[in-house]
Parts: structure tokens; C-alpha cells; sequence
């Protein structure tokens, strides 16, 4: 048609073709269509697009706070505060040091050529995290001039904290659970968590900075690449291991056993690789004490136990109990819950890897302070998957608020811990009798990108 037209009206043209009646009506009716078309898609002025934008926001106030859509925006103004909020911890709030110097004689050890990982210790005690930990620390070593420019550390951490949220909040924009007024508490409203990234310098945050990356790819339907990154978190700290039960779930749904198979092998072999220096000194030493499954913790720091006595918090039988209750809680749930989701689907992906987590961390031994990290960004979306309609919002609300006291009473209570147990249980039992989760309009790409 455009082309017809530009034949008649060529506006260099000495000679047009000439037209009939018929024609030359048709054609002109055309071109009056076209610029009234033209007309409607001039760009209005700049002042009057903002009017309406502000305009559209105020009448619709109520959806930007209560509806899932509008996640992206709360989120990114969030986390703009954010900014703002770790500048002024920093350089408001006393740094405490509890780990940092630790973490730094450590890695010093490694430095001055010890690979016997038996023989590496700091100021607490000795060395009981995978190799990742100390490739990583060790590059804050140098960057901060052999641990002592502490306040470079804390811009580092603060960095960390920032790019976990960004990928938190991106998760929660492609799953749309939950109503983006929670994400004030997912970040602005904790001061514990502010507290183990900027004011703690804590390992446990680099680690889960890495698992949210890992989650992300598997969203976007890269496994073998979320894999690896899952395999380099688990190397910087034990605890991501919580989410490999619900990551073989979906793997094996996803893929079957043999194409599983080589996924699993490369998150073995960059344990393998990144741990190569100390196997070949000490393989066994290396073993025992990065991934030492019967570490024995002290009972002043728990803050899940405290209502035991403490010679059943240290009683192996105890012990042994949590573990039987463990694996039958995730064998459970993956043979009668997780099978009600279809893990291509965003929403699935997330809530079993989510799930499987929380359910370790429901029957962990001990949970210490910084450890608070390990779950907090998650819990939102596990109290809103629970779709359970008598649990209305402002009970969710408090849920999350009865958590985040537990975690900020120091040292723990009776209460304290006894309420964290209580809360851990409804989320539990929410869980489990939620429907499956219903299917995005976008997840049906996701099946397309898969390697």
C-alpha cells in the first residue's frame, strides 16, 4: 500500500502516474487514512506524559503497594534506599569484630604456603570452610590491605548486599507471589541482616549472594551454568548443601537420571578443582574439616534450642533424631508435595528449591546469629506460596515480625526459640496444604532456553 501511494505522490516526481476516478478516490482516501493515523501516534509533549503517569499512579495507589504487577517499581525504589540506608550503617553504627580476623588468619596461613588443611586456624578456631572460601577471602585480603582497612571491607560487603537484593528482588518479579509492600521487610525493616553483611563481614552472605545467582540461571533455564555457580556456593559454605535435595528433585524431573548425570559430575569436579591445592597435600584432612557433618556446636549461640537442657542440645541422639525427622520431612515432601508442580514453571522452581532449605534449616542442630541469612530473603515467598486463605496478609506480616525478633533477641530465650519453632511450623504446614503452584504466561519460554 505505503509503496502504491509513494508511485502516485512521489514528491520528486516531474510526471505522477495518472489515475482514473476510481483510483484517485481510493487513493486519496487512503492518504487521509494514513495521516489521521499519523496524527494519533505523534508523541504528546513531555509535561503532559508525566501528568498522566503521576495521575495513573495516585488513582491507583492501592494496586502499586497490593498488587504483584507492580513489583519492579517498589522493588527498584527499594532498593535505591537501600543504598542509602548501607552508607549510613557503615558510618553510623559501631563495627563489631567477631570473624573477620579469623577469616583473615586463615587465609594468611594459605598464603604463607600451608595447603595441610589441619594446620590452618584463626583467632576462633580452625579453618572449617570449603576452598572457594578461601580464594575468595583471600582476594579480600589483598583488597583490603591484609584485613586492616576494615571500612574498604564493609563497602565491599555493602556491594554484596546489594547485588543479592537485585537478585532476590528478580526472582520475586518473575515468580509475581507476593504483594510488593512485603519488600520492606524483605530489606529495609532487619537489623540483623544489615547487621552480618556491613557490620559482621560474615562468609555465610558471599555464599548465599552465589546461590540466588544460581537460582536466577535455573530460572532462566541455564542448569548447567546454574549448577556450576551452585557448586561455587556450596565451596565458599556447607549450608547451601539445604537446597541440594530440591535441586536433584528438578534436575531428575527436568532432565531424567542420565542427562542429571553430567550436571551433578561438574558441580563434583569444581569441588574437586577449586579444592586441588589441599587434596593433594592432606585429602583427608581437607575432607574432615570443610565438610565435617558432625561439627559439635556451642550451646550459648544457639538460638533455636534454647528451651533444651543443654546436655540434650549436645546428645547425639538428639542429634540423630533431627536427621531421621530431616529426611523423612524432604522425602516427603518430594513424593506427595513437589509432585504436584510441574518444574519448568517459575513459581515450582523456586518453591521447591526454597522449600527444601527451610526445611533443613526447620531441623538444623543449631542455628546461630549470622546464620539468619541463610533463609531470610526466602521466607516471604514460602509464606505467600503457602496460599493457605485463613492466613491472611496481616498474619503473614506478623510471622515474618515474631521471625526477625527471634533473631534479634540476644542471647535467645526460652521464648524466643520456642516462638521461631511455632512460626517454622505454620510455614510448614502452610506449605504443605497449598495447592501447586499456578503456571505464568512466561513460563512457557522457559522450556525453550534449557541447555
Amino acid at each position: 500500500m505505503s509503496s502504491y501511494l509513494e508511485s502516485v505522490y512521489a514528491p520528486n516526481s516531474r510526471h505522477p502516474r495518472k489515475l482514473n476516478s476510481r483510483g484517485s478516490a481510493r487513493a486519496s482516501e487512503l492518504v487521509a487514512a494514513r495521516m489521521a493515523a499519523g496524527r494519533k501516534r505523534a508523541p504528546a509533549p513531555v509535561w503532559s506524559a508525566c501528568r498522566a503517569s503521576l495521575s495513573a499512579a495516585w488513582r491507583d495507589k492501592h494496586l502499586v503497594l497490593f498488587s504483584a504487577e507492580h513489583t519492579l517499581v517498589v522493588t527498584a525504589l527499594l532498593w535505591t534506599l537501600e543504598v542509602a540506608i548501607n552508607l549510613w550503617v557503615i558510618h553510623r553504627v559501631t563495627y563489631t569484630e567477631i570473624d573477620w580476623k579469623a577469616y583473615m588468619g586463615e587465609v594468611e596461613g594459605v598464603i604463607n604456603g600451608t595447603y595441610d588443611y589441619t594446620q590452618l586456624k584463626g583467632d576462633t578456631g580452625p579453618l572449617v570452610y570449603p576452598a572457594g572460601f578461601v580464594y575468595i577471602f583471600t582476594v579480600l585480603y589483598y583488597i583490603t590491605d591484609h584485613g586492616l582497612n576494615i571500612r574498604l571491607g564493609q563497602y565491599v560487603f555493602a556491594g554484596f548486599y546489594l547485588i543479592t537484593l537485585l537478585l532476590v528482588f528478580r526472582i520475586y518479579h518473575r515468580t509475581q507471589k507476593v504483594p510488593p509492600y512485603v519488600f520492606f521487610f524483605v530489606c529495609c525493616a532487619s537489623y540483623r541482616i544489615h547487621s552480618i553483611f556491613v557490620l559482621r563481614l560474615f562468609n555465610d552472605p558471599v555464599a548465599m549472594m552465589l546461590l540466588f545467582g544460581a537460582v536466577n540461571l535455573f530460572l532462566d533455564g541455564r542448569w548447567t551454568l546454574g549448577c556450576a555457580l551452585y557448586s561455587l556456593a556450596v565451596s565458599v559454605k556447607m549450608n547451601v548443601m539445604l537446597f541440594a535435595p530440591g535441586l536433584l528433585f528438578l534436575l531428575l524431573s527436568e532432565f531424567g537420571l542420565m542427562k542429571t548425570l553430567p550436571k551433578l559430575t561438574l558441580c563434583a569436579l569444581i569441588q574437586v578443582v577449586l579444592a586441588l591445592p589441599f587434596l593433594l597435600v592432606n585429602p583427608v584432612g581437607y575432607v574432615s574439616r570443610a565438610f565435617d557433618l558432625g561439627r559439635q556446636f556451642l550451646f550459648k549461640w544457639t538460638v533455636n534450642w534454647r528451651f533444651l537442657p543443654e546436655e540434650v542440645f549436645l546428645n547425639r541422639y538428639f542429634h540423630l533424631c533431627l536427621l531421621i525427622a530431616h529426611v523423612t520431612t524432604l522425602s516427603v515432601f518430594a513424593l506427595k508435595r513437589w509432585t504436584r508442580c510441574d518444574p519448568p514453571l517459575y513459581p515450582s522452581t523456586v518453591l521447591v528449591l526454597f522449600s527444601s532449605n527451610f526445611i533443613g534449616m526447620c531441623f538444623c542442630r543449631s542455628l546461630h546469629y549470622q546464620f539468619y541469612v541463610w533463609y531470610f530473603h526466602t521466607l516471604p515467598y514460602l509464606l505467600w506460596s503457602g496460599n493457605v486463605k485463613k492466613l491472611a496478609h496481616l498474619l503473614r506480616v506478623l510471622i515474618l515480625g515474631l521471625i526477625e525478633l527471634a533473631w534479634n533477641t540476644y542471647p535467645s530465650t526460652t521464648y524466643s526459640s520456642l516462638s521461631l519453632h511455632m512460626c517454622h511450623l505454620i510455614i510448614l504446614m502452610c506449605l504443605w496444604f497449598s495447592p501447586g503452584p499456578a503456571p505464568l504466561a512466561q513460563d512457557t519460554h522457559n522450556k525453550a532456553k534449557r541447555s
